[in-house]
């Protein structure tokens, strides 16, 4: 594999831009093509064989993805950190570029599998963010339910709470009304008594029916 392959890889199509090598090459596949054939590789979604007990450790998404180095050991995080080195992270992008690639071919280390491998692990991000993300709807719709209920339980409460309130004041109006009513008959039992006594004393004992009239109802 040539590096001239390498670098029709990993950049835009160049065929515009020099029609002299695309007519040199004509089956040279684009960098879409060559694109397309490795996620036809890659395969279906990863299946996690394991729980991931912390979502934040990637490393821990990509091993329990099953996703693991090539031979050559070059990944796309290798690549990542080769990139950002500070051996040749100043250096203009078509220099890092051509650094990876020169590196790539020394160790023998195909850049499709640097592409694929960085393929997977999104496949592996994202499978688990589809995981995380339907726990999560299952969780919203578990305490949406659960509050509809609460909510049912404090309006029931509330309900039969405000009928016994209404209770105890029905039945304080109603013992007033019959508290009232009679000591209105009692000042009428008093007010016969004090005529009665009145023919024979100068002074009456007998205050007499004159209380405080009942309040009026609230």
């Amino acid at each position: 594999m040539s590096k001239k392959w390498y670098n029709l890889f990993v950049s835009v199509d160049e065929s515009s831009s020099r029609p002299e090598e695309a007519a040199a090459t004509p089956s040279a596949p684009t960098a879409a093509q060559a694109v397309a054939e490795i996620a036809r590789s890659v395969g279906p979604a990863p299946t996690f064989t394991t729980p991931v007990t912390n979502p934040t450790s990637f490393a821990e998404i990509y091993q329990a993805a099953e996703i693991h180095p090539p031979a050559h050991g070059f990944t796309i995080e290798k690549v990542g950190d080769m990139l950002h080195s500070e051996h040749i992270r100043n250096l203009p992008r078509d220099v890092k570029k051509s650094s990876i690639l020169v590196a790539l071919e020394a160790s023998g280390a195909p850049i499709q599998d640097v592409i694929q491998d960085a393929m997977k692990r999104d496949q592996a991000l994202d499978t688990f963010e589809a995981v995380q993300e339907k726990a999560l709807n299952q969780l919203e719709a578990q305490k949406t339910q659960e509050n509809q209920q609460i909510q049912a339980e404090l309006d029931q409460l509330l309900a039969d709470r405000r009928a016994r309130m209404q209770a105890n004041n029905d039945a304080v109006a109603k013992e007033k009304e019959r508290f009232f009513a009679w000591r209105l008959k009692k000042q009428e039992e008093e007010q016969k008594i004090a005529d009665s006594v009145s023919y024979f004393v100068t002074e009456n004992p007998i205050a007499g029916g004159h209380a405080a009239p009942a309040p009026k109802p609230e």
